[in-house]
C-alpha cells in the first residue's frame, strides 16, 4: 500500500529547491514527477501548476502579501515565504480550490516544518488576503515600469531593457505570453516515417493535436500525462522540439551527404532535425561540453535510431584542428541568457543579471571565433539563440562579419511568407513571443566568403 503524499508538502520543497538557485526550474520539477510517477494524472498536474504559478507570478505575489504582512517577504525565512506565495497562488488563480482549505493546509504545513510560532502569524494573512483583496490598488499604466514589473512579474531592470529596446506594445505582449501556458510542441520526422500513422497513434492515446505555425512537421500536444508513454515518442517518430529551433533546420537547408558541425548541439534537437533532412547519408557532428549533455543528445539519437549522427565531448571555445575547414554547414546554437525562454524556464528572469548577459556575449564571440575556421569556403554557419538582447544577437553578427570572412544572406528562400520581412531578407530573424508564434529566438544565416579582402 502506497502511503498518501501530501501534494503542497511537495511543492514546498520543490519550491525551497528551486529557490537555492542550483537547477532550473523546469528539471527540478520534471525529476519530482519522475520521482513520484505513481501519482494520478491530476495531482501531477495540481503540483506542476501551483509550482509554475507561484515561480510565474512571485513579483505579484510579494506585491500582494506585502499589503499584508508585517514582514517584508524579503525577510520571511524561506518555508514560510515560499508556503505564503504557493498559497496566496492557489487562493487567487485557482477556483477550484476554496480559501479555507488553502488556509488550513498552510498552517498544518507550517507547523509540521516546525514554525509552531508561525502559525498564527500565516493564517493571519492568508485570511486578510482572501478578504481584502479586491481592494488591493495596483500600479497603471501611467507607471509603466512599475506596472509591467507587478502586474507580469518581471524584474524592474528587465522591464526598463525591454522597453528601452521594444517600446510599451511589444514588451506588453511579450510579458503576457511569458505567462501564458506553453503547449508541447513536436516535429514529426520527415524520413522513415509516416506522418499520418503518427497523428492516428497520437490520437488513438487520446492525445489532443493541432498544427503549429511555421514548419510543414510542427504540431501542438495537449492532453497527455507522461511523454515517454506514448507510442510515438518510445518509437522515435517524434521529437520534443519549440518551432523556433525547427527553423534553424529549416534555414540550414542541408543537402544530402553534407558534413554538419552542431557545435553546442544538448539536447540534440537541432542535430536530429539536420539527421532528419539528410535522410540517412552525410554527418552531423553533434558535440557539447559535458558528459552530461552528450548523453542526452545520444539518448535521442538512439532512441530515433540515427545512424548519421556522431556524438562527441568538445568544449566549443577550444579550437579543433580536425575539423578546420570541413562543414558543409556549422551550427552555433551558442549558450545564452535564455531571456526568450522565459515562458517555459520561468526562473530565468529572476537569476539573469546585466553582468551575466555581458559574459554570455563575450563567450558567444569566443565560440564564434573557433566556429569560423570550421566552415569549408562556400559553407554555411547558422548563428542562434534563444534570446531575445542586441548584445547576444545581431551585435555579435555584425562584429562577426567585421572581422571574418562571412557575409549574411537572405533567409526568405527558407521561410514561410508570414515569417519573411526586412530583417530576413538581409539575413536574420529575431522572434518575439506574444508577437510571433513560438519562443522569443534568434538565427542569421552567414555563407563563408571564398576570397576575403580587409
Amino acid at each position: 500500500m502506497v502511503n498518501k503524499v501530501n501534494l503542497r508538502e511537495l511543492i514546498l520543497g520543490i519550491l525551497l529547491e528551486i529557490s537555492k538557485g542550483d537547477r532550473h526550474s523546469h528539471l527540478v520539477i520534471r525529476s519530482t514527477l519522475e520521482k513520484y510517477q505513481y501519482l494520478e494524472k491530476q495531482e501531477r498536474a495540481f503540483i506542476t501548476r501551483v509550482c509554475e504559478g507561484t515561480l510565474e507570478y512571485r513579483l505579484r505575489l510579494d506585491y500582494i502579501l506585502n499589503q499584508y504582512s508585517t514582514v517584508p517577504t524579503g525577510k520571511m525565512k524561506p518555508v514560510i515565504r515560499e508556503l505564503l506565495r504557493s498559497s496566496v497562488y492557489q487562493m487567487l488563480y485557482m477556483d477550484s480550490v476554496p480559501d479555507s482549505a488553502v488556509c488550513n493546509e498552510a498552517v498544518k504545513l507550517a507547523r509540521k516544518k516546525g514554525f509552531y510560532n508561525l502559525t498564527g502569524f500565516v493564517n493571519g494573512v492568508l485570511r486578510k488576503v482572501a478578504r481584502e483583496y479586491g481592494s488591493i490598488r495596483f500600479p497603471q499604466k501611467s507607471q509603466p515600469v512599475e506596472y509591467l514589473s507587478v502586474m507580469y512579474s518581471m524584474p524592474v531592470w528587465l522591464v526598463e531593457r525591454f522597453l528601452a529596446e521594444y517600446g510599451f506594445e511589444k514588451t506588453e505582449k511579450m510579458l503576457e505570453a511569458f505567462l501564458e501556458e506553453s503547449p508541447t510542441t513536436i516535429r514529426i520526422r520527415e524520413h522513415l516515417v509516416e506522418k499520418q500513422a503518427v497523428l492516428e497513434s497520437l490520437e488513438k492515446q487520446k492525445v489532443t493535436v493541432e498544427k503549429a505555425p511555421y514548419v510543414e512537421n510542427a504540431y501542438y500536444l495537449k492532453n497527455y500525462d507522461y511523454l515517454p508513454a506514448l507510442e510515438a515518442f518510445r518509437m522515435g517518430s517524434i521529437q520534443v522540439q519549440d518551432v523556433s529551433s525547427m527553423l534553424v533546420a529549416e534555414v540550414a537547408d542541408p543537402r544530402e551527404g553534407d558534413y554538419v558541425i552542431d557545435l553546442c548541439a544538448a539536447p540534440g534537437g537541432k542535430s536530429l532535425c539536420i539527421a532528419d533532412k539528410l535522410k540517412g547519408t552525410g554527418r552531423v557532428d553533434a558535440r557539447d561540453i559535458s558528459r552530461t549533455k552528450t548523453d542526452l543528445i545520444r539518448e535521442n539519437a538512439i532512441r530515433q535510431n540515427f545512424l548519421n549522427v556522431v556524438v562527441t565531448e568538445k568544449d566549443a571555445t577550444e579550437l579543433d584542428y580536425e575539423a578546420l575547414e570541413k562543414a558543409d554547414i556549422l551550427l552555433a546554437d551558442v549558450p545564452c541568457s535564455g531571456l526568450g525562454v522565459i515562458g517555459r524556464k520561468t526562473d530565468i528572469k529572476y537569476n539573469i543579471s546585466q553582468a551575466g548577459i555581458q559574459e554570455l556575449a563575450a563567450l558567444q564571440r569566443k565560440i564564434l571565433e573557433q566556429a569560423s575556421t570550421y566552415v569549408k569556403p562556400g559553407g554555411t554557419l547558422i548563428y542562434s539563440t534563444c534570446t531575445i538582447t542586441k548584445e547576444e544577437n545581431l551585435d555579435n553578427v555584425q562584429w562577426f562579419i567585421e572581422n571574418y570572412p562571412y557575409e549574411l544572406e537572405s533567409l526568405d528562400p527558407y521561410l514561410c511568407e508570414e515569417l519573411r520581412g526586412e530583417t530576413t531578407k538581409k539575413g536574420y530573424l529575431q522572434l518575439l513571443p506574444g508577437v510571433h508564434r513560438c519562443d522569443g529566438f534568434f538565427l542569421a544565416r552567414l555563407k563563408r566568403k571564398t576570397e576575403w579582402n580587409r
